[in-house]
C-alpha cells in the first residue's frame, strides 16, 4: 500500500500538534497548514520533537482558491480541519472573526473536497460548547444545540455544513463534538494553563493571588493527546459518522483549582479572586457528556482522569 498522506488544518495548535505526532506514529505523510508557513509559531511542533518531520505549507482557509491549490498539491487521503478562533471567552470580543474563521472555513475545505479528484476523508472539530448548558442533563449525539456563545454558533453552523455536505453530495466527512480536553501544550489564555502557572508562581513566591470570573461551573475534562486517536479512527471506519468524545465524567472548575493548587501545597482560598470583570456575557455552568456510542461503536474509552491530567500538566508531560 502507498503511504497515507494527512493535511491538518491548524497543525501547531494544541490539537493539531498531537494529532501530526500521532499519525506520523502511523506512517503517514503529514502536511499542515498556516496563515503564513514562513512566521508560524512551531513551539509546540518543537516540544513534541517533529518539527522536522512534517511540512507547513501556507493556506487561508477563508480563501476558496488558496483552500483549493492546496488541497490539489497536497493530495491528501485525509484532511483535519482544526483551524479557526478557538477561544471561547475570545468570541465575545470578536465574534464576526470567530464566526467566519470557523463556518466560511469549513465550507471552503468541504467545497474543495467535492470538487477533489481524489476522494478525501474529512474530520471536522466540533465542540461541546453548541449544546449550551444542559442543565443536570448529559449529553449524547441525539441531544439538542442551545449555542450559547459565537464561538458556540460557529461550531454548531460547521456541523451542520458537514452533516448537508455528507448527505447531500456523499462525502466522506464526519465531527467530532469533543468536549474539554488539555493538555501542557494549552496556550495560557485558557483557564486551566492559567490556574496551573499561577499555583506554580504563586509557590516560588512571584505572585500572591489569581483572579478568576465563575468558579462554579462544570466540565467533562478529558487528556488531548487521547482525544487524538479518536479523531483519526472517526476516518477508517467504512461509513462516516459523528460521534462524541469525553470522559463522561463532569467536575467543577473550583475542584480543578483545589487539586492544582494541593499539588504545590498551596490552599486555594489563600490565593483566589473571583470578578465580576472576568465573567462572560453568558456561560456553561454545566456540562457533562455520555461518550457511550463512541465506546461501543469505535472502541475509543478516555483513561486519563481529571487527577492524572493535573498532574500531567504541572509536570509538562507531553504525552
Amino acid at each position: 500500500m502507498s503511504q497515507k498522506v494527512a493535511l491538518i488544518c491548524g497543525m501547531t495548535g494544541q490539537d493539531g500538534s498531537y494529532l501530526a505526532q500521532f499519525l506520523l506514529s502511523k506512517g503517514y505523510r503529514v502536511w499542515g497548514t498556516s496563515r503564513d508557513a514562513t512566521n508560524s509559531n512551531n513551539t509546540n511542533l518543537i516540544r513534541l520533537n517533529i518539527v522536522n518531520k512534517t511540512k507547513l505549507v501556507t493556506m487561508d482557509p477563508l480563501d476558496f482558491r488558496s483552500v483549493l491549490t492546496t488541497i490539489n498539491h497536497v493530495e491528501p487521503d485525509e484532511i483535519y480541519y482544526l483551524a479557526g478562533q478557538s477561544s471561547v471567552g475570545l468570541s465575545f470580543e470578536l465574534p464576526s472573526e470567530t464566526i467566519q474563521s470557523i463556518v466560511l472555513g469549513t465550507l471552503n475545505i468541504l467545497e474543495a473536497c467535492r470538487m477533489s479528484a481524489k476522494p478525501v476523508r474529512l474530520y471536522q472539530a466540533g465542540s461541546s460548547e453548541c449544546y449550551g448548558d444542559v442543565g443536570k442533563n448529559i449529553a449524547d449525539e441525539s441531544f439538542p444545540f442551545k449555542p450559547s456563545s459565537p464561538y458556540a454558533v460557529a461550531k454548531a453552523s460547521a456541523y451542520w455544513l458537514v452533516d448537508n455536505y455528507r448527505k447531500s453530495y456523499g462525502l466522506y466527512a464526519c465531527t467530532g463534538i469533543l468536549f474539554n480536553h488539555e493538555s501542557p501544550l494549552r496556550p495560557k489564555r485558557f483557564v486551566t494553563q492559567k490556574i496551573i502557572e499561577s499555583a506554580r508562581a504563586i509557590s516560588e513566591g512571584k505572585i500572591d493571588r489569581l483572579t478568576l470570573g465563575r468558579i462554579d461551573i462544570n466540565r467533562d475534562w478529558g487528556w488531548a493527546p487521547e482525544y487524538i486517536e479518536a479523531m483519526w479512527l472517526m476516518l477508517q471506519q467504512n461509513e462516516p459518522d459523528d460521534f462524541i468524545v469525553a470522559t463522561g465524567h463532569s467536575h467543577s472548575l473550583e475542584e480543578f483549582i483545589s487539586i492544582a493548587f494541593q499539588s504545590f501545597g498551596l490552599e486555594w482560598q489563600n490565593h483566589i479572586v473571583q470578578s465580576n470583570e472576568f465573567y462572560r456575557p453568558s456561560d456553561i455552568i454545566f456540562s457533562q457528556a455520555n461518550p457511550n456510542k463512541i465506546n461501543n461503536k469505535l472502541g475509543w474509552r478516555a483513561k486519563v482522569m481529571l487527577p492524572q491530567i493535573i498532574e500531567k500538566m504541572i509536570e509538562k508531560q507531553y504525552w
